[in-house]
């Protein structure tokens, strides 16, 4: 067997925690990574991986193998890219990360158009609320909402996240049109759960600049869940605008204290600082750029 790949396998199954994940991700069988990792051990006639029923863990031969493991399989993608920066056209794997309703809503529709047109080009999409370390996890580029994190990363501004309260015809028609946000009190409020004290959004115009209601009827995690409520007239809903973009425009949900919405967001696309950047990550960059606005309209002045 290839070495390489014997020492890609055993990171990996260090990494997933056990060979069934390791194999999922891998998309070899069990047995097989068993093979892989067996055969390194002989390679090097050291025990690398101390396995039980329950858990498996490093032996101190495996710990130092599988830090100089890394070493060398980064080295070999550096090896790689050099090739590829040759290139004129765009190809190869780029990893995108994005904020959950943001990348359903905005970045895969641009992904998916971007990709009819650079047909060598293949994109890992993975969206996820959580803040991405880029080069500990080998992405390409990042889109972040709010503050900026690393310093030492290229940024270029998207359109602002904006907010919309809005609710169904059926709700309002029912609980009335509120006229200021301490008219909520009287209204069911539908509330995603990451939203604490100090996530929460605070309306603008109110005193205090009041949160949005801690004490909602519903309560999700998930605000596509919260948007199929809300179409179902279950209560007022505060969500990105991309979320409802189509709803609005089609008159399933009306906006209401447009003049207290929370104040939008900065959006960012991060990526490592390069020299010699990537045909297809310097293409894609410029292809969000072009195109995000038919996505999130027009940044606010």
């Amino acid at each position: 067997m290839d070495k390489l790949r014997n020492m890609e396998v055993f990171v990996a199954v260090v990494d997933a925690g056990n060979f069934s994940i390791a194999a999922n991700a891998l998309d070899i069988s069990a047995v097989m990574v068993g093979k892989h990792v067996r055969q390194l051990e002989d390679l090097l006639g050291a025990r690398l991986l101390q396995r039980s029923t329950r858990r498996q863990s490093l032996t101190d031969a495996g710990r130092g193998f599988y830090e100089d493991c890394k070493k060398v399989l980064e080295q070999v993608r550096w090896a790689e890219t050099s090739v590829e920066r040759l290139q004129a056209l765009p190809s190869g794997v780029l990893r995108v990360t994005a904020p959950v309703t943001l990348g359903s809503c905005v970045i895969a529709p641009l992904v998916a158009a971007y990709l009819t047109t650079h047909p060598q080009v293949r994109i890992e999409l993975v969206l996820s609320n959580g803040l991405v370390d880029l080069v500990e996890e080998g992405y390409d580029l990042a889109i972040r909402i709010g503050a900026l994190g690393e310093a030492d990363l290229v940024a270029r501004p998207l359109c602002p996240y904006r907010m919309v309260i809005c609710a169904s015809p059926a709700y309002l028609k029912r609980r009335g049109r509120p006229s200021s946000p301490a008219d909520l009190a009287e209204h069911d409020c539908l509330s995603h759960l990451i939203w604490n004290s100090r996530t929460a959004w605070r309306l603008l115009g109110a005193p205090g600049g009041l949160p949005w209601p801690e004490t909602a009827r519903m309560a999700c995690n998930e605000g596509q869940a919260l948007r199929v409520a809300a179409l179902r007239g279950a209560g007022l809903l505060l969500q990105p605008e991309v979320l409802v973009a189509e709803d609005l425009a089609a008159g399933r949900l009306i906006p209401v204290l447009q003049e207290f919405v929370p104040a939008p967001r900065p959006v960012n696309l991060l990526y490592v600082q390069d020299r010699r950047p990537l045909p297809k990550l310097t293409s894609f960059v410029s292809y969000l750029l072009e195109h995000v606005a038919d996505y999130m309209g027009a940044p606010t002045s």
